[in-house]
């Protein structure tokens, strides 16, 4: 078998599919899904594929928690490095009765109290990308904000007044 970027797909009547990848080096290594959800890595020897050298049987869950560690995310590029982000992003209103509204971005002070940004402001006519210290808030914008769990709910407090 030669070395291909895609795996094959085999049938296996009766039992569900076998998918077979050669590596770079010449390894021959195998998943076999079983049409009820089981699902085998194997290791085959080169010179004989049908010869399987081990296999691992994994669960569903052991399946989808290798191929996270298996494939990036492109949401997350810096996973790879073993950089957890932990952001959230959320839409926070400007209520009337918040202390912002009528104010500055900047009297806020929000990354410097809860490290979270406000990235772009919403408003009922436009949107408003990368808003600087001197945007004026108005009631009924929209805030997205991004950053850790604890820092985006201190700024939505802070928008509340609270």
């Amino acid at each position: 078998m030669e070395h291909a970027a895609r795996p094959s797909r085999t049938a296996l009547p009766g039992v569900g599919a076998r998918y077979d990848l050669v590596t770079e080096e010449g390894r021959h290594v195998s998943v076999v899904v079983h049409s009820d959800g089981r699902r085998f890595l194997a290791f085959h020897d080169p010179e004989d594929d049908d010869a399987c050298q081990a296999t691992v049987p994994l669960s569903i869950a052991e399946s989808a928690a290798l191929a996270r560690l298996l494939a990036p995310d492109p949401a997350n590029p810096l996973g790879e490095l073993g950089i957890d982000l932990d952001l959230v992003t959320e839409q926070i209103p400007v209520a009337a009765r918040s202390p912002y509204t009528g104010r500055l971005l900047g009297d806020t002070a929000a990354r410097t109290r809860t490290g979270a940004s406000i990235v772009a402001v919403l408003r009922r006519t436009a949107a408003v990308p990368s808003p600087t210290p001197d945007f004026r808030f108005a009631t009924g914008d929209i805030l997205v904000v991004v950053g850790t769990r604890e820092g985006v709910d201190a700024l939505a407090e802070i928008i509340a007044g609270g």
